[in-house]
């Protein structure tokens, strides 16, 4: 697949606003991470490859200079790409309940893929403080694979809304001269 420069440029737009919401949730120690608006908003602007390619390059850069965990979860923000795209498709990005199940089914697609990274790569323990949620569960009897699951679900429901309103509201105000070189957003307006 090729992409223009216009696509180009916004995935490098994308990548910056990750790696930076991303850095700033995490020094102000957030309880969500923020670092998939310009995944989200690359996908609901430009479709889901653009989007799947915004997440991978995004975690594989910030993985390389800051945070080598994040390199590991670049399948993670793939799929967060991909199914914003697929949602922007179909025009679930039109109203505030669509964004919410958009970012609802973000948050359960990446959760399948996240699990086995999560345990297979790093135990369950990825140095996070959901670990401390993680922990619990499997003390009070739960599988190491099911305490993951249901800690990433959790730990990403609001984080995926959260993203997906904030990007449903750039979009909401951008001047039509703008709007109108995307064609994704034709879907997506109201």
């Amino acid at each position: 697949m090729r992409f223009e420069t216009r696509t180009l440029t916004l995935i490098g737009l994308g990548v910056v606003i990750n790696i930076v919401a991303g850095q700033i949730s995490s020094w102000l120690r957030l309880p969500i991470f923020l670092d998939s608006i310009g995944t989200i908003l690359v996908a609901v602007l430009d479709g889901a490859m653009a989007g799947g390619a915004t997440g991978l390059i995004a975690n594989l850069v910030w993985g390389i200079i800051a945070s080598p965990v994040e390199a590991a979860f670049a399948p993670v923000a793939i799929v967060i790409g991909l199914v914003a795209g697929v949602f922007a498709r179909i025009g679930w990005y039109r109203q505030v309940w669509q964004v919410v199940v958009a970012g609802t089914a973000m948050a359960a697609g990446l959760t399948l893929v996240a699990i086995p990274i999560q345990i297979l790569v790093f135990g369950g323990a990825t140095g996070a403080g959901s670990d401390l949620a993680v922990a619990y569960f499997v003390h009070v009897g739960r599988t190491l694979a099911s305490s993951v699951g249901v800690t990433v679900l959790l730990s990403n429901i609001a984080d995926k809304i959260i993203s997906a309103l904030i990007v449903w509201s750039v979009i909401r105000r951008m001047p039509n001269r703008l709007s109108s070189t995307y064609p994704m957003l034709k879907y997506n307006r109201a």
